[in-house]
């Protein structure tokens, strides 16, 4: 499966109301700083000390602003 990475305030930059709410974000743990994954399907995960967890999903036409945001490919 493919990702691209970014912070946690990039994610805050490309979300779309419609998608995850700041307080669900906050209730996640998803600080400025926060090494985050989206894959191609639009999971949002985050990085935890031992893994990785799911905290939302991305709708439309996400990829393009994923791409933008971050300057990065799927990889």
């Amino acid at each position: 499966m493919q990702f691209i990475e970014m912070t946690g305030a990039t994610l805050r930059e490309v979300l779309h109301p419609d998608e995850i709410e700041e307080k669900d974000l906050h209730a996640e743990g998803v600080e400025n700083d926060s090494i985050l994954r989206i894959n191609e399907q639009g999971d949002i995960e985050i990085r935890r000390a031992s893994g990785w967890d799911v905290i939302g999903g991305l709708l439309g036409e996400f990829q393009d602003r994923i791409k933008d945001a971050s300057g990065l490919d799927w990889a």
